[in-house]
């Protein structure tokens, strides 16, 4: 389960069915997990205009909002907002969910997707992570490279394709950098050969070779804290 958090996310809501908004803003409220909805949009339009006035932290935004192309409008909204934008979507084509993060939102959750799941994303791209599944950070890399080499940044991607438990691995053994493994995998609650298959992963995905840049990578890129 999502724990609580010590400060509301403030969240806006964009989608062109008003029964979605209220349903969507019912489930988040009621779930009280610290995150607040500050208001809800038919469109992009409206969303500027309320953001005169409120100052969200997350955006969620369906890219299909009727005869609006609610990809073009997420650099906008990112550059009024400064907010985190996930796209929250029933299309199931790739390509336009891809679109949506290239063009600068944090991460794709389906309307199918679970009330926790979505949550879990707010919270998620709040901190600053991505939420992407393992495919689509490499179709999003491959896209990135044949654009523009000189923009990619490959350890952004490495990121994003850690498991919550490698997160969790990463943060403990950040925090304990100086302890034996062993004593790492208790704090975990698993064996030491368990830990040491999860280092062996995690290595792998971001290019480390030892647990001291491991510590290193984990600084620079905030996943001390998990």
């Amino acid at each position: 389960m999502l724990p609580p958090l010590a400060s509301s996310i403030q969240v806006i809501l964009i989608d062109d069915c008003p029964i979605l908004l209220w349903g969507l803003e019912q489930l988040i409220e009621r779930a009280d997990k610290g995150i607040k909805v500050i208001g809800t949009c038919p469109s992009s339009a409206e969303a500027f205009r309320l953001m005169d006035k409120v100052t969200p932290d997350v955006i969620l935004l369906d890219i299909d909002l009727g005869g609006e192309n609610a990809i073009d409008a997420i650099p906008k909204l990112i550059a009024q907002s400064k907010a985190s934008i996930l796209v929250f979507t029933g299309l199931r084509d790739t390509s336009l969910q891809d679109k949506a993060v290239l063009a600068g939102a944090r991460g794709v959750v389906e309307k199918r997707a679970p009330v926790e799941i979505v949550l879990t994303a707010i919270q998620k791209i709040y901190e600053g992570q991505l939420w992407l599944d393992h495919a689509a950070a490499g179709r999003i890399f491959v896209e990135f490279s044949r654009k523009n080499a000189a923009v990619v940044d490959p350890e952004w991607i490495a990121v994003s394709t850690l498991t919550n438990r490698e997160r969790e691995v990463i943060a403990v053994a950040a925090l304990n950098a100086g302890a034996p493994a062993k004593t790492i995998a208790g704090k975990l609650h698993v064996s030491e050969h368990t830990f040491r298959n999860h280092l062996t992963s995690i290595y792998g995905k971001l290019g480390v070779r030892n647990r001291l840049a491991l510590f290193a990578f984990a600084q620079k890129h905030g996943l001390t804290n998990n």
